[in-house]
């Protein structure tokens, strides 16, 4: 199949979600009209996880893996899927399943004009702590980068894989994707999706790496951006 679109998902110790995983995503493949696969990542996990995985990955042929040796963190993970995507599109989700697959649709109806569109989350179903310490985040991230976006943390993001690929990782830049979208002097643009509580599994981040966490981050990311090296080729021959 010609696909054009991979759908990057990290998962971190996450047996629990899998099986909803694999249903909402095949689900997802079954009715877009854009030929889309998916990209699982395991990020070191100490569960059942790439088991699982593998088994999902044997029965689903529009499903491929890769297992880290080690937890290396989301950032990481993202960075191997950009590294490893072959289609001119890609997305990326939580395995957690607070945002669903099918607003990909919403984001992907934009992804023409734009170079990065990303999710925000409408009416988060999460508690007052995470909710307050993610608007304290991103309103210190904007002040930082200016980048426009209300809710970089959502896990639901289209980018055309040309500019992904160019994005120099380093840990904590997943937060940071639009912002590095406009270093490459590309187009962003932010879309409500919806929003749904966690069933099962552990959220990974707490309230230090909410906020102590990007804070830190701002700082490497002003350095990342004094030092960008962009260009555009006029001529070649």
């Amino acid at each position: 199949m010609n696909y054009q679109f991979t759908i990057i998902v990290p998962i971190y110790n996450e047996e629990d979600n899998l099986e909803r995983l694999e249903k909402e995503l095949t689900g997802y493949i079954s009715n877009t009209k854009t030929a889309t696969k998916v990209l699982l990542i395991n990020d070191g996990s100490g569960d059942r996880s790439q088991e699982l995985i593998e088994v999902i990955c044997q029965r689903n042929e529009a499903f491929h893996f890769l297992q880290f040796a080690e937890n290396r963190g989301l950032s990481a993970a993202i960075k191997a899927g950009f590294d490893h995507v072959d289609t001119p599109l890609l997305g990326y989700m939580d395995s957690d399943l607070q945002t669903s697959p099918e607003d990909f649709n919403l984001l992907l109806e934009h992804i023409g004009e734009y170079d990065l569109v990303t999710g925000v989350r409408a009416n988060r179903k999460d508690s007052f702590v995470k909710n307050m310490s993610s608007l304290i985040a991103n309103k210190i991230r904007r002040t930082f980068t200016h980048d426009g976006m209300d809710d970089t943390g959502c896990p639901l993001k289209v980018i055309k894989t040309e500019y992904a690929k160019r994005i120099p990782m380093f840990k904590g830049l997943h937060r940071f994707l639009p912002a590095m979208i406009l270093l490459q002097n590309g187009k962003i643009v932010q879309i409500p999706v919806r929003h749904f509580p966690r069933t099962a599994g552990e959220a990974k981040f707490g309230l230090w790496n909410r906020l102590i966490g990007p804070l830190m981050d701002c700082f490497a990311y002003l350095w990342m951006k004094r030092k960008y090296i962009n260009y555009t080729i006029a001529k070649k021959g």
